[in-house]
């Protein structure tokens, strides 16, 4: 694995999302004086808050998953999980809930799943169910240390005995098809293939390997931290503070100050010139790009994943839906050959409806439950010509009606929209193509085909975050911080979840 050269006794991280954190709290485990740079006023990045008359709002992420990976990261400066964070299992994960009629309670638990699944589509998906299971892991476990979680220099260094038992395992078939030979419900598959969206990749066209995702909330299990998804990035912050680590907030960088093709100082809008040994660049990969004042050389444009408008909404506590719940459509295919193909919005729509009061019921006035709609809508690369500015309201209202059709009778009016996203705010958010989920993971946008995290033109440069690898989503963000840190000092330990702390003097 490359690193870089020369001294690292100082880095400047810029960016306090999820993978700047997690950089800062690899670094500073490992005796790294680290500073961390932040335009906004508080931690989180893409895990993003806004308070608005009592609602506590989650604008980034709702689902946590692998609650170890956060373990770890707090382990990088010796802090334990449980004196952070306060993580509430989801159960049941999610509750899917089909055009039919029909429902599905979808739990990470294999004796509890196999009840689900029995009720619900009889004893031959049952035994599918667990042979679908027992894939799953193995996919995971042949994945996760190799092509996942490691620093990879060159397509070349993955042939290796873990390539051959991936492709065995027909990691590199197609995704719909793989969970098909499991299962023949087409209403199960789609409980086990809808996460390749979050990929920005259809389950027909996405890669099997990439029901990794699946495992990491079927099987790994959905967790909800007391206090809402922004307990995360505060108790990250909170321990690098602890650990030694100096935050800078509301202030932009701008300028990065050069010795020949070597870094020495960060500079921001507000005029703090930060000297350093190394940077970590843990921003939007465009901002990224322009501080280093170049861009990748890629012989393909680079694709972004579909975006999602994302409405919060306050209701009154009067019922008792899932925390997470799937709420299909009738169409299936058509939806992603709308949304990624054609880049037009679903004629019949599938959302994800969160009512994160139902862990915590503090994220809502009394008496109020607090409601977050998500539904997939192109990127502003596909869709230029829709207006969101000029729609959000109407299209907001289509949302309404479909949940209260669906799945809360009275919702339309009884509710009140709180907040809501579009692809015109996430792009204000210099989000590229006004997507939060950043570069699809097409085969050209996969592994060692993704923006590497060691650029050209700076030796002394490092990218995190969910445009580099290893891709998108809460685990992900955080490893790429990891990583991000081995391209620093050189990886510190060959154990997935272990304390990988050392002393403040061993320096490189």
């Amino acid at each position: 694995m490359r690193t870089i050269s020369g001294r690292t006794d100082e880095v400047v991280v810029v960016g306090a999302g999820l993978a700047g954190l997690a950089a800062a709290l690899h670094l500073a485990g490992r005796g790294r004086t680290v500073t961390v740079v932040e335009r906004e006023t508080v931690a989180g990045g893409r895990a993003g808050r806004r308070d608005v008359d009592g609602y506590l709002l989650d604008t980034g992420p709702s689902v946590l998953t692998m609650p170890d990976i956060v373990a770890d990261t707090l382990a990088a400066v010796g802090e334990s999980l449980d004196s952070r964070l306060d993580l509430l299992p989801v159960v049941p994960a999610y509750r899917a809930h089909f055009a039919d009629g029909s429902g599905l309670d979808v739990h990470s638990d294999a004796s509890a799943m196999e009840e689900s699944v029995l009720a619900f589509a009889g004893s031959r998906e049952v035994e599918g169910y667990r042979r679908l299971r027992a894939w799953l892991s193995e996919l995971y476990r042949v994945e996760f240390d190799r092509f996942i979680a490691a620093n990879v220099d060159s397509p070349l260094s993955l042939l290796t005995p873990a390539l051959a038992r991936l492709i065995a395992l027909g990691g590199f078939r197609r995704l719909d098809r793989a969970v098909g030979s499991f299962l023949n419900d087409e209403r199960l598959r789609r409980v086990f293939t809808f996460q390749s969206l979050y990929a920005g990749v259809s389950p027909q066209r996405a890669l099997a390997l990439y029901a990794v995702i699946s495992y990491m909330d079927t099987v790994g299990g959905v967790y909800f931290p007391r206090g809402g998804m922004r307990a995360l990035p505060e108790a990250l912050a909170a321990a690098a503070v602890d650990a030694g680590v100096t935050f800078c907030y509301g202030e932009t960088v701008n300028d990065l100050e050069r010795s020949s093709a070597r870094i020495t100082a960060v500079r921001t809008e507000r005029g703090r010139r930060i000297p350093c040994d190394a940077v970590v660049l843990a921003t939007e990969l465009p901002t990224a790009y322009a501080l280093l004042d170049r861009a990748p050389r890629r012989p393909v444009s680079w694709r972004p994943a579909p975006s999602a408008v994302v409405m919060h909404i306050g209701f009154p506590a009067t019922v008792a839906t899932a925390h997470h719940n799937l709420v299909f459509g009738d169409a299936w295919r058509q939806t992603f050959d709308e949304l990624i193909g054609a880049g037009e919005l679903m004629t019949d729509p599938s959302l994800l409806v969160t009512r994160p009061t139902a862990t915590d019921p503090t994220l809502a006035p009394h008496s109020r439950d607090l409601f977050t709609v998500l539904a997939p809508v192109p990127n502003l690369y596909r869709s230029g010509d829709l207006d969101w500015d000029r729609r959000a309201s109407a299209y907001g209202e289509e949302l309404t009606a479909i949940v209260a059709d669906r799945l809360v009778p009275g919702f339309v009016e009884n509710s009140e929209i709180v907040h809501m996203d579009t692809p015109a705010d996430w792009e204000r958010q210099r989000m590229l193509a006004g997507t939060p989920f950043s570069l699809a993971h097409t085969f050209a946008q996969t592994g060692p085909f993704r923006p590497a995290n060691l650029p050209r033109g700076a030796s002394n440069a490092v990218l995190a975050g969910c445009g580099t690898v290893p891709g998108v989503g809460v685990p992900t963000a955080l490893l790429s911080g990891r990583l991000a840190a081995d391209r620093v000092t050189g990886a510190v330990s060959t154990s997935r979840f272990s304390n990988s702390s050392v002393t403040r003097s061993d320096r490189r």
